[in-house]
């Protein structure tokens, strides 16, 4: 009985994980030093506390209507064919892609580490071009740089270029 009640309503899980990001965000929101980022009446502290608590709402209001019978539809891969596997390859090299860059950033800093991320995933989306690929990926990490360090006020670790940058 408490099988198929669960797995009727197994929408549920997905509450319950909204739930703990909810409380992991507004836990990790209070605890936010206000007195480095201060620039104006908005603090560092408004944007996490929003988010948290609206994921919060999130899944109370999905929990109710799961369990006032609501069910979420079904695919319908009009355009994607269900009975095919995964593409495992292609998730394995964004998620390489991805942990490289987390792992070079300190090292290597945000230009290097952001080009190898870009080219990465154009790679494992599909793109072939060995020459255009790295050189759009090194251009769009550099322009990232520039805008998040100079425009933006968020410093990104440079690496060897910071000196060139």
């Amino acid at each position: 009985m408490t099988t198929t009640w669960l797995k009727e309503r197994s929408e549920l899980g997905v509450s319950v994980v909204l739930l703990a990001l909810g409380v992991l965000v507004l836990t990790d929101a209070l605890s936010i030093p206000t007195d480095f980022a201060q620039r104006g009446p908005v603090g560092p502290k408004a944007v996490p506390i929003l988010v948290g608590s609206l994921l919060l709402l999130v899944a109370v209001l999905l929990a109710r209507d799961v369990l006032r019978g609501g069910k979420g539809e079904a695919e319908g891969g009009e355009d994607i064919d269900l009975s095919e596997p995964a593409d495992l390859r292609t998730v394995l090299l964004l998620c390489g892609a991805f942990l490289a860059n987390a792992a070079l950033i300190g090292l290597v800093g945000f230009p290097i580490s952001g080009a190898i991320l870009f080219w990465g995933a154009a790679y494992a989306l599909g793109s072939r071009n060995l020459v255009r690929d790295p050189l759009i990926a090194a251009g769009m990490s550099v322009v990232t740089f520039l805008v998040f360090n100079n425009l933006l006020g968020v410093p990104l670790p440079g690496g060897p270029l910071m000196e060139v940058l």
